[in-house]
C-alpha cells in the first residue's frame, strides 16, 4: 500500500486534496474551530490563506470543478458511497452492505475460489459478486456432470438472491420511510448533486451517468429533479433491454421559430453497470418490472402472466448468470462497452463519487481513458480505508490528469453540494451579470483618470 493509503487508513490525516496545479496530494485535518491542520510538507502556497476551512477550500475547488464540468464530454460514476451518503442523511446510518450468501452446498470450495478471485482483483476479501460468479460457474459444471448437488445449490442460490434483493429494497425503504424532514433533506441534497452534473448547455454532449449500485436511488432523484434518463430500455408497460444503441435524444421546437429542433435541457444517458433489482430475465428478453421504490420484496411483482417460472434467481444482478453460458455475459458486456465508449475519448472528464476502485473491469477502462492526454479523472470519496484509491493513483502515474477529493471535509454529500460542486444552472446568469457590471463600470469610468480611481471603485461596489 502507498504511503498515502497508510496515512488515511490509520486516521492520521483524514482528508486528501489534489486539484488544479498541485504537484502532489495535500493532507489535512479539519479542526472543530473550522481551521485547517496541514500535514508537514503539504503547505502549498495557496494554503497559507487565512479563513475557515470551507471558505479556503471553496476558492480553490469550486472554479476548478466548474471548468471541468464544462468539458466536451462529462461522465459520472456513482458507487455504493452515494447510497450510503443519502441513507445517512435520512436515517443517520449507512445502508445495508453486500453480505455473502449463506450457502451450505460446496460452501468451502466456493469461498476458497471467491477469496482467490478477490485477491486477483486487488481486494482484501471476497464479496457477494465473487461468490455469485463462482457459485454459478460451479452450478454449470455440476449440471454438466449430472451431480445430484446441483439442485440443492440452485435452490440455495434462489433463496440467497431473494434475501439479497430484500436487503437492497430495505435500503431504499429506509430512505423513503424516514422522518419527513430528514427524508426531504436527503432527497433534496441528492437532487442538487445530480443537477450539478446534468445542468449542461444544449451544445455540450449529454451527461453520462454510470452506477455500480443495484438500487433505484439515482432514478428516484432524477424523477424528483425532472431529469430525463435515456437508457437501453424501450417500452412503457414492461420495458425491454435492447442491444441496438441508437443515439436517441430529446428535442423541442421553440414557438415561432423554424429550423432544426433544439436540444432539451435536463437530459442524461444512464447505465447501471451491474444491473438492477428490478431487471428480470424472462425467456430471451431482459425486462424492467414495475417494482415500487422500497417495496418489501420482489416475489409478488413476478406473479404476473408471462412470468411463469420466473423467480428471484432470474434477477439481473451482476454477475448472476443463471442461464446458458452463451448468454452469461449479457447484458453486462453491452453496459461495459457503453462505459468505455463514453469515457475513452478526447476532452472527456470522469467524476467518481463513492467508488472505491474495487472493480478491476472498471479500473481497466479508467486506466485506458487516462492514456488520452486531454482526459481528466476526478475522484471524490468520503474515505479510502482500504487504500485502493491511492494505490490506483500511484499505479496509474498520470498525476496531472487526476484530481483527488478524499475525506469527510471534502466529500460529505451536504458539504460537497453546498460548497464545492458548481451551480451550473446559475453560471450563465452569473457570467452575464459580470459582463453587464463590467460594461457599466467601463461606461462610467470613461477616460482613464487615476485620481478618480477610488470613486469609480465605490461605484462598482454599489452596483454589486
Amino acid at each position: 500500500m502507498s504511503e498515502a493509503g497508510d496515512q488515511v487508513k490509520q486516521g492520521e490525516f483524514l482528508n486528501i486534496l489534489k486539484v488544479r496545479d498541485d504537484p502532489r496530494p495535500l493532507y489535512f485535518n479539519k479542526n472543530d474551530d473550522e481551521s485547517i491542520d496541514w500535514k508537514e510538507g503539504s503547505d502549498a502556497a495557496w494554503a497559507q490563506e487565512e479563513g475557515s476551512c470551507t471558505k479556503v477550500l471553496r476558492k480553490r475547488i469550486e472554479p476548478w470543478l466548474t471548468s471541468l464540468f464544462q468539458s466536451e464530454h462529462l461522465s459520472l460514476l456513482a458507487g455504493s458511497g452515494l447510497t450510503h451518503a443519502v441513507h445517512c442523511l435520512a436515517q443517520g446510518k449507512p445502508a445495508a452492505g453486500m453480505n455473502k450468501l449463506p450457502l451450505k452446498t460446496k460452501s468451502v470450495e466456493i469461498d476458497r475460489e471467491a477469496e482467490k478471485s478477490a485477491e486477483l482483483a486487488g481486494r482484501e476479501k471476497g464479496n457477494l459478486e465473487d461468490q455469485l460468479r463462482i457459485a454459478n460457474e460451479l452450478l454449470r459444471g455440476l449440471d454438466i456432470l449430472g451431480d445430484d448437488s446441483a439442485g440443492s445449490l440452485r435452490d440455495e442460490l434462489k433463496d440467497g438472491m431473494s434475501e439479497f434483493a430484500k436487503s437492497i429494497l430495505e435500503s431504499e425503504k429506509g430512505i423513503v420511510s424516514a422522518d419527513a424532514e430528514k427524508r426531504d433533506q436527503a432527497l433534496n441534497t441528492l437532487v442538487t448533486f445530480l443537477m450539478s452534473f446534468a445542468s449542461r448547455t444544449g451544445v455540450r454532449d449529454r451527461l453520462n451517468i454510470f452506477t455500480t449500485n443495484y438500487d433505484r436511488l439515482v432514478e428516484a432523484g432524477a424523477e424528483l429533479a425532472g431529469l430525463h434518463l435515456l437508457d437501453r430500455f424501450l417500452g412503457n408497460l414492461m420495458p425491454i433491454f435492447r442491444s441496438s444503441r441508437l443515439d436517441l435524444d430529446m428535442h423541442y421546437n421553440p414557438p415561432g421559430i423554424r429550423g432544426e429542433p433544439r436540444y432539451l435541457e435536463g437530459v442524461a444517458r444512464y447505465t447501471k453497470l451491474h444491473g438492477s433489482v428490478d431487471w428480470v430475465q424472462t425467456g430471451r428478453d431482459i425486462r424492467r418490472i414495475g417494482l415500487p421504490l422500497g417495496a418489501d420484496e420482489v416475489a409478488p411483482y413476478l406473479n404476473v402472466p408471462g412470468f411463469q417460472g420466473v423467480t428471484e434467481n432470474k434477477l439481473m444482478i451482476y454477475p448472476n448468470a443463471a442461464k446458458d453460458q452463451e448468454t452469461a455475459n449479457y447484458p453486462y458486456v453491452e453496459l461495459f462497452r457503453d462505459l468505455a465508449s463514453a469515457v475513452c475519448r478526447p476532452n472527456s472528464t470522469l467524476v467518481t463519487y463513492g467508488y472505491s476502485f474495487g472493480d478491476e473491469h472498471i479500473n481497466r477502462v479508467i486506466r485506458d481513458m487516462l492514456t488520452i492526454p486531454s482526459t481528466h479523472l476526478v475522484v471524490i470519496s468520503r474515505d479510502d480505508n482500504l487504500g485502493r484509491i491511492m494505490k490506483n493513483y500511484d499505479e496509474i502515474g498520470r498525476s496531472s490528469q487526476i484530481s483527488l477529493m478524499i475525506g469527510p471535509a471534502l466529500a460529505d454529500l451536504s458539504i460537497l453540494t453546498e460548497s464545492f460542486l458548481p451551480k451550473a444552472s446559475i453560471d450563465k446568469t452569473t457570467s452575464r451579470m459580470s459582463e453587464l457590471l463590467k460594461q457599466r463600470f467601463d461606461a462610467q469610468q470613461g477616460p482613464v483618470n487615476q485620481s478618480s480611481g477610488k470613486a469609480q471603485s465605490d461605484d462598482l461596489g454599489g452596483l454589486i
